[in-house]
């Protein structure tokens, strides 16, 4: 009973500690966005000051499963808490004088160290739930759906807070006091941290990252397609679209924009969380057991890959920007969200049933490097595609990559065991 208190206690704490970390991970992409638009960046250079930040999440995941393994768990949570504070401070330091070349190249490095921190914080996070969830009935889903789930909704609330930050305190306030609150919430952490978590393995190898299952690899190839369709629309080429719509360039039309735009984001992700937390009831996960699952990644794949297709035709038939055209843009993007939620639930179910516990931080650690792979060629193409074809070639690239995130899943195989070695 001591042993299951610990767990759920540890649960609670890494839970918490990712919440504050997804809160202000969600405000800082929206003030650099948001900021850096009005000052008169491009489709293409607001891409890349995101670049760094997926190409170090990259780096990040393929090392910090080992760096798990070998300094435990514990380490490599408080690690990503305190790089993000970091970067948050390096942040604040940014010059307006600065050329443009130069303050790219800043916001580039700051936002690459916040990569860093935020899939140290992942890996964490998501490979203490294999290690402390119950084993009976679909009680990993549903703790992977909690988890998944509320961290998601956290972001969206902090999408709207950093819209809201930047209209009321302006980008360098707004970051300095998002740099404090997550260190006092780093202190506490620290703190109060119970046991439950390992601690450690000397003797681990930096080869064993690689993973020898074909279920784990296939499961990965499919998650880069899954993260790169949502990225395409979603890191540029709605939010500039819809400033473009929303902003008649005027300090308060502009104000209005950010508040408008804010809250798409965030209610966006908040309901993603919400339908991620939902998903062990959406799928009876309980009664249908693991190999339906595997077999359902496909289907609910294809699902969404109507989505962004029938938005990409309605763009290109519109002749531009219209009321029916926006609000049909929010309620498909909504849409996309709620059976995107449904995909990424899935596999986050999966890659952890697919692990064996001795495993768990390096092939959590592999499976989030080809997550920030995804990301990181959504967010490039994000740029490109809006800029050279517009939403229209956005959107219709996003239906390409959830095709191809379906062709993986589809190689899933049922009757592997994460228990076979």
């Amino acid at each position: 009973m001591k042993d299951r208190a610990d767990g759920v206690s540890a649960y609670i704490a890494v839970t918490a500690a990712y919440w504050a970390f997804m809160l202000t991970d969600g405000a800082l992409r929206m003030l650099v966005l948001l900021h850096f638009h009005t000052l008169g960046f491009s489709p293409v250079q607001l891409a890349y000051l995101f670049v760094l930040y997926e190409i170090a999440g990259m780096v990040t995941n393929l090392s910090a499963g080992w760096i798990a393994v070998r300094f435990g768990l514990t380490a490599t949570l408080y690690a990503g808490l305190g790089v993000q504070v970091l970067a948050l401070i390096a942040l604040a330091q940014l010059d307006p004088g600065w050329a443009v070349g130069m303050s790219v190249a800043y916001v580039m490095a700051v936002q690459g160290a916040s990569g860093v921190a935020k899939d140290l914080a992942k890996m964490s996070s998501k490979s203490a739930v294999k290690l402390l969830a119950p084993a009976q009935g679909d009680g990993l889903f549903r703790w992977v759906a909690v988890l998944t789930g509320s961290k998601n909704a956290v972001k969206g609330v902090g999408f709207l807070l950093g819209a809201a930050l930047l209209g009321l305190l302006g980008f360098t306030l707004s970051v300095i006091a998002m740099a404090a609150v997550l260190a006092a919430i780093l202190v506490a952490v620290v703190a109060f941290m119970p046991a439950g978590l390992p601690r450690g393995r000397k003797g681990a190898k930096f080869s064993e990252v690689f993973s020898k299952s074909a279920n784990v690899n296939w499961l990965s190839a499919a998650r880069v397609f899954l993260f790169g369709a949502r990225d395409v629309w979603f890191v540029v080429g709605i939010p500039v679209y819809f400033y473009a719509v929303l902003s008649d360039g005027t300090e308060a039309g502009n104000r209005a924009a950010f508040f408008l735009i804010g809250s798409f984001m965030a209610g966006w992700i908040i309901l993603y969380g919400a339908v991620q937390a939902a998903a062990p009831r959406v799928l009876r996960a309980k009664s249908r057991g693991e190999a339906a699952l595997v077999r359902a990644a496909r289907g609910w794949a294809l699902a969404l890959a109507l989505v962004p297709a029938l938005l990409a035709v309605a763009v290109a038939l519109s002749g531009g920007p219209a009321p029916w055209l926006t609000l049909a843009l929010v309620a498909g993007l909504l849409v996309f969200g709620a059976i995107f939620a449904i995909n990424s639930s899935l596999h986050s179910y999966l890659i952890l049933a697919f692990t064996r516990a001795e495993r768990v931080t390096m092939d959590v650690g592999f499976y989030y490097m080809a997550n920030a792979g995804g990301r990181l060629l959504g967010t490039v193409l994000s740029g490109l595609t809006y800029q050279v074809g517009g939403l229209a070639l956005t959107l219709g690239t996003a239906a390409v990559m959830v095709m191809l995130s379906a062709v993986m899943a589809g190689r899933l195989d049922p009757a592997s065991s994460a228990e076979t070695p």
